[in-house]
């Protein structure tokens, strides 16, 4: 079967038109092997996972030389990660993994679902099953907040024109989403409401 590289498990090519779309979309319910796939739709899924991992590295390791006092080293590790970003978007426009938002939300609460439904629950009991209790916090975690996220989807689903701009507030320590006003405490880990940070 082959999947859009590592990022979104639930992400097909419909093998017609080498057009990305959901594994979870009663149209498109196509699997298919690497083979039917030419070496450059390989290369550039590769490439965009390789990108997208790029950047989320990068931050955080720019978050660690800011720590250790390296401002510096911080702003290179941050130009770095935009620049990953640009890569990426682009190796996913020439994939057509970008349609309307309709179908993107569509895409992104079929992929939020899979993960708290299938991927989390499992990596949970493996870790749980081995011992890695670190692990097993940080997938917890992450599939309590990917409901959020399906369920936030969902919402905006409904009526996209209508949506309202709003506030978003991230708990630094889940990453559990709410809008408007972050709690007092964050009901995925507890943590503080000076713990959370407004999404600019």
């Amino acid at each position: 079967m082959t999947r859009f590289g590592s990022y979104r498990p639930n992400v097909w090519i419909k093998p017609s038109s080498g057009e990305v779309c959901s594994a979870h979309h009663d149209k498109w319910k196509i699997l298919i092997k690497e083979g039917s796939m030419s070496k450059t739709e390989k290369h550039l899924k590769e490439a965009f996972a390789g990108e997208s991992q790029a950047n989320r590295k990068y931050l955080a390791f720019a978050e660690k030389a800011r720590e250790e006092g390296y401002p510096g080293v911080a702003k290179l590790f941050e130009a770095a990660a935009a620049a990953e970003t640009i890569h990426a978007h682009k190796h996913l426009r020439v994939l057509k993994g970008i349609r309307s938002t309709r179908e993107n939300l569509e895409e992104a609460i079929a992929g939020e679902t899979h993960e708290f439904k299938s991927m989390y629950p499992q990596m949970i009991e493996d870790a749980k099953a081995e011992g890695h209790r670190q692990a097993e916090i940080s997938f917890t975690y992450a599939n309590e907040v990917e409901k959020v996220h399906a369920g936030l989807y969902e919402e905006a689903l409904k009526d996209p024109e209508n949506f309202p701009v709003k506030d978003w507030f991230i708990c630094r320590i889940c990453g559990y989403t709410i809008a408007d006003e972050p709690p007092e405490r964050c009901p995925v880990c507890g943590a503080k409401k000076q713990n959370f940070m407004k999404v600019e």
